[in-house]
């Protein structure tokens, strides 16, 4: 029994020293795993009003999908609730979709500015947007319960003026835009914007990213078939209102040019 006893505490030993010799090995197995680097991630900036369908579509159905899939990791997210507002006299502004749409804008901007931290604020300007998406934009406020967020300091920003403040910076960042925006939603990836190519921004994130740690969101994509400039795929979007002016005032004068031609 004793020499029993013995063997098993031997074998026991040598297992323990087996698994102590490996530990340094698993550790650097754990480090050789590749953790993204800030300075790899790929900018991605989404200039939208918050009242617009569209741009409701594209935070709801699929740019939330890139903080389930992990894709997040690699961005560097600016979100610029400004989109096709203009500025009047004294500061003021008028916003495409009327009074409502400024109110949102502003406190989607104070929640930016409150909550910094992206996972917060993107979740409480989701739960809007996914309130406009539904039609229902007037129970906004319903977003702090079910969040468990407190009102108190968006309602403050708000009133202050402070939120007024805010938009004021977006929409200078918006108004400087190179090439200028056209129409919400305006998605920007590294600096190139999308246009009317904007719901496949994943593809464009992929190809950007040149870190090793190369998200799973990424595989299976037909990255080389994206080009850099404007594509022929077309989505739906909301133009500024002078846009769309210049160009019905367009398609105006060709269709009086034309009846002119043929009355003559």
């Amino acid at each position: 029994m004793a020499s029993d006893h013995h063997l098993f505490a031997f074998s026991l030993l040598s297992c323990l020293l087996f698994f102590t010799s490996l530990t340094p090995t698993l550790a650097a197995l754990s480090l050789d795993l590749p953790a993204p680097d800030s300075s790899d991630k790929v900018s991605l900036g989404l200039y939208y009003e918050s009242l617009c369908p569209y741009s409701a579509n594209f935070v709801v159905n699929y740019l939330a999908k890139i903080f389930e899939n992990g894709l997040i990791s690699v961005v560097d997210l600016n979100l610029v609730p400004w989109g096709n507002a203009k500025i009047r006299g004294n500061n003021t502004f008028d916003c495409q979709h009327g009074p409502s749409e400024c109110l949102l804008n502003t406190i989607e901007a104070c929640a930016i500015n409150i909550w910094p931290d992206l996972n917060k604020h993107f979740s409480y300007i989701n739960c809007v947007e996914t309130l406009v998406y539904k039609h229902k934009y007037p129970q906004w406020e319903t977003c702090f319960d079910e969040l468990g967020l407190d009102p108190t300091p968006i309602s403050e920003c708000y009133s202050s003026g402070y939120g007024k403040e805010l938009e004021l910076k977006y929409a200078a960042e918006t108004n400087t835009l190179q090439p200028p925006h056209e129409y919400v939603p305006w998605v920007v990836v590294d600096g190139q914007p999308l246009y009317e190519d904007y719901e496949n921004f994943v593809s464009y994130i992929c190809k950007a990213y040149n870190g090793t740690a190369r998200p799973n969101a990424c595989t299976g994509l037909a990255l080389d078939t994206i080009r850099n400039e404007k594509t022929n795929t077309r989505h739906p979007v909301s133009y500024i209102e002078s846009a769309t002016k210049s160009t019905l005032s367009k398609i105006r004068s060709a269709i009086i040019s034309w009846m002119d031609d043929g009355s003559s």
